[in-house]
């Protein structure tokens, strides 16, 4: 029988595709296709985040979402194996993606260009299978590691400094990174976090001295761990791999879970609106969580927002609801009279007798596709904000209908 034009198309595709990843499919247990329906959230294009996104294109991970807030620097070129120097200037996750597409032209990718930490919804977490870090402070990994857990999903994190470096593999309700945070760790967190968090561009003092060999290796190891967490296999989770380059020797370290951990919240029900923060009032989702769990229900935001700013010489406060990764340090001085430093006043829970109660969620700071959690008692439902999912993962997402999440 006479083969039409779309089926020999099809076949030639099917075949383009074998053709590509065959050495692959030679691994007994290997299943292309589970990776190809792959959704893989890395956060962080620096040296490690180049290693991890051209690792994923190689492999034929069929859905990645780039985020990071930085621009390219002339220093970035020696570690980073997506940019080139005319990549100069340009913004780190929209030149990885477009560089992904170029490894992979088959590969749905995306970025996000902004602050992980304050303006990336907590619905991508959801989104994804797996997250992938390459992040060089403990603010970021918090963030992470407490939002992964929320939606109970596992997350590699990759560390390197010089010539050595660490992979860990966290996953509820095993023990997570905050479990493995030292007193100093805390320390030079809430250093970080000192100043108002208005002087934070100040408070960079230099940058981790690494190498791309090191890169390779760990994100090499990361991109491994999450293979094998695609195809239901067993992962060092709970556990690192630690890796010294200047004796090439390696080991694994043992975490302990901490039952007083603050980051094992773990949210089992969730709901998603056809809505999105642009689209719904603080008190029409206050009504709809009551609806469903009682009128003693509090709002919980997955992150701190600020509120309003005032001065702690003149007395002078300024109302300004705004996502905290959004204020610049021009912010700080007061307008009135030009003292430094203002104090902040911020919120994450909404009790329902707030004056913002009629503005909507984006008017108040919220992120798109954002989730937002309902709490009464002991009970806990996920409100999540879908009607934004297409504006923020883009080509990732084929539809604008409200997705229900696996």
């Amino acid at each position: 029988m006479t083969q039409t034009p779309e089926k020999l198309d099809l076949t030639h595709q099917i075949n383009k595709q074998e053709d590509r990843f065959d050495r692959f499919r030679l691994i007994s247990w290997w299943d292309q296709n589970r990776l190809a329906s792959a959704k893989v959230l890395v956060v962080g294009a620096g040296a490690l985040g180049n290693e991890l996104v051209k690792n994923l294109a190689l492999l034929g991970i069929g859905n990645v979402l780039i985020a990071d807030m930085d621009a390219i620097e002339n220093s970035n070129l020696s570690r980073s194996v997506l940019y080139r120097e005319k990549d100069n200037g340009t913004q780190k996750s929209i030149t990885a993606a477009r560089a992904a597409k170029d490894i992979y032209p088959d590969i749905k990718v995306h970025h996000f260009d902004g602050n992980v930490v304050h303006d990336l919804g907590l619905g991508v977490y959801r989104w994804a299978d797996v997250i992938l870090g390459g992040l060089d402070n403990r603010e970021a990994r918090l963030s992470i590691n407490r939002n992964c857990y929320k939606v109970n999903k596992t997350w590699i994190d990759g560390a390197i400094e010089q010539i050595q470096g660490v992979v860990r593999v966290f996953s509820p309700p095993g023990p997570c990174y905050e479990c493995t945070m030292s007193e100093m760790d805390w320390k030079l967190l809430q250093l970080r976090r000192s100043c108002n968090l208005l002087s934070r561009e100040q408070m960079i003092t230099g940058h981790t001295p690494t190498t791309p060999t090191i890169s390779s290796i760990i994100a090499g190891v990361q991109s491994q761990e999450a293979v094998k967490l695609l195809h239901g296999m067993e992962t060092i989770a709970g556990s690192g791999w630690v890796f010294n380059g200047l004796t090439t020797e390696a080991y694994s370290i043992n975490y302990p879970r901490k039952e007083e951990c603050y980051s094992h919240d773990t949210i089992t029900q969730f709901v998603s609106l056809d809505s999105g923060v642009q689209d719904i009032t603080v008190r029409e989702l206050l009504n709809q969580a009551i609806k469903m769990l009682g009128s003693d229900v509090q709002l919980e935001l997955p992150r701190e927002i600020l509120s309003s700013l005032t001065c702690p010489k003149c007395g002078d406060q300024e109302e300004l609801f705004a996502s905290l990764g959004k204020v610049p340090t021009s912010k700080a001085a007061c307008p009135a009279c030009g003292h430094e430093l203002r104090d902040i006043q911020t919120f994450f829970k909404i009790k329902g007798d707030e004056p913002f109660i009629d503005r909507t969620l984006a008017s108040i700071g919220v992120p798109p596709f954002d989730i937002i959690i309902a709490r009464s008692g002991s009970r806990a439902v996920g409100f999540e904000l879908t009607g934004d999912a297409v504006s923020v993962l883009g080509p990732l997402l084929e539809t604008q209908e409200a997705i229900e999440w696996s």
